[in-house]
C-alpha cells in the first residue's frame, strides 16, 4: 500500500502539516524534527504527489528561466558564461524540490504576461538582456504588475528589482591594476562603454578607476565599442591597431570578445604577451585552452545559481530580497 504523508505524520508524532512543511525544507521547522522526518518519508519511499501539492498550493512548483536572445549576434551562437549559469540555476531548483522552465525570449515578445501570470511559474529569473534601453521598459511592467521576478545583471538604482550580479566594477580595476602592475602603461578597452550595456560599463568604470589611482590620463583613443562576440573582439582589434595608437596591452569587456582580440593580434604579427598583454572578464570554460590561455576575472556561476533561485523563493513567500554582488577572482594565466 502506497504511503502517505499521514503515515509520516503518525510515525514522526508531528502534525501532517509539518510533514509537508519538513519535505519542503520549510524553515519553520526545526533541524531535527525536519531530518527526523526526511528519513522516515524515505524509509516509507514516499513520493510527493506534486499535482495534488500544487492544486492546494495554488502553486506550479516551477521557476521559468527566461534568456534574452541579442539578435545583433548569430542565431547559432549561446554566450558560454550564459551555458554556465544555466547549469547552475538548474542545479540550484533541483535542490530546492523547483522544476526549471528554460525559454530563450526576444524583446519584442509578450513575455511579462507568459508565465506567473498564467500559472505556468511561481517566478522568473531573467538573464541577459540585449539592449539594455528597451529591457528597462520590460523590467517597469514586471514591478508593476506585481510579478515574482529576480535578474542577474548590473544594479537598478532607480526601480525596486531584486538583482543579483557581478561587482564589475571592482573587477574591472582589479584586471586593470593587474596589467599596470606586470608593468605596462598603456591600456586600451575594447567593449561598449555607454549605460546601453551596463555590466560592460561597469567594467569601463573599473578600469578608469585604475588608471586615474596612478596617475594616468583616460585617452578615448584607446577605447573601442565590441560586440558580445569573437568576431566583434576581431573587428574593435582591427580598429584600435588602424588607429595608430601606442598601446601595449588590452582590457576585453569579456572572454569571446578577448578570444577574437588574440586573433586579430596575431594576424598582424603580433605576440601575446610579448608585444601586447591581454585580459579578459568571465572565465569561460574554453579561457584555459586559448593560445596562450587567457588571464581574466571570474564570475562564480555556481553561487550565482544559488543566490538567485533562493532570493526568488523568498520572494515568493513574501520576504523581500535585497541586491547583492558578487565578488571576482582574478585568474592569471599566459596572456598576461
Amino acid at each position: 500500500m502506497k504511503a502517505t504523508s499521514f503515515d509520516i505524520a503518525y510515525r514522526a508524532g508531528v502534525s501532517q502539516s509539518t510533514v509537508s512543511r519538513a519535505l519542503r525544507n520549510s524553515p519553520l521547522v526545526n533541524e531535527e524534527t525536519r531530518l527526523k522526518v526526511q528519513a522516515i518519508a524515505k524509509e516509507l519511499n514516499y513520493k510527493v504527489d506534486k499535482n495534488a501539492r500544487n492544486l492546494r498550493s495554488q502553486q506550479s512548483h516551477t521557476i521559468a528561466l527566461l534568456l534574452f536572445e541579442d539578435k545583433s549576434i548569430d542565431d547559432s551562437q549561446i554566450n558560454p558564461f550564459f551555458m554556465s549559469m544555466l547549469a547552475s540555476i538548474t542545479r540550484a531548483c533541483s535542490l530546492q524540490g523547483y522544476d526549471l522552465l528554460v525559454s530563450f525570449q526576444q524583446m519584442n515578445n509578450d513575455w511579462h504576461a507568459e508565465y506567473e501570470d498564467t500559472n505556468r511559474a511561481d517566478g522568473l529569473i531573467l538573464l541577459g538582456y540585449g539592449d539594455y534601453v528597451h529591457y528597462k521598459e520590460k523590467l517597469k511592467q514586471l514591478s508593476e504588475q506585481g510579478t515574482h521576478f529576480i535578474r542577474w545583471g548590473a544594479e537598478v538604482k532607480d526601480m525596486a528589482v531584486a538583482t543579483i550580479g557581478c561587482d564589475n566594477i571592482n573587477g574591472g580595476f582589479l584586471l586593470t591594476k593587474h596589467l599596470l602592475n606586470k608593468g605596462n602603461k598603456s591600456c586600451a578597452f575594447i567593449g561598449t562603454a555607454s549605460q546601453r550595456a551596463p555590466e560592460l560599463y561597469d567594467r569601463y568604470r573599473g578600469y578608469c578607476q585604475a588608471l586615474e589611482s596612478v596617475g594616468i590620463e583616460i585617452d578615448e583613443q584607446l577605447q573601442v565599442d565590441a560586440m558580445y562576440t569573437e568576431e566583434g573582439g576581431y573587428l574593435a582589434t582591427k580598429e584600435l591597431l588602424a588607429r595608430n595608437v601606442s598601446f601595449d596591452s588590452i582590457f576585453a569587456a569579456t572572454d569571446l570578445i578577448a578570444i577574437g582580440a588574440l586573433r586579430a593580434l596575431k594576424d598582424n604579427g603580433l605576440k601575446v604577451p610579448d608585444d601586447v598583454a591581454v585580459v579578459g572578464f568571465d572565465d569561460i570554460p574554453i579561457a584555459s585552452f586559448t593560445s596562450p590561455a587567457l588571464t581574466t576575472a571570474k564570475q562564480d556561476t555556481a553561487l550565482a545559481g544559488r543566490l538567485l533561485v533562493d532570493n526568488l523563493l523568498k520572494l515568493i513567500g513574501g520576504e523581500k530580497p535585497s541586491t547583492l554582488l558578487i565578488p571576482t577572482q582574478i585568474i592569471e594565466r599566459k596572456s598576461c
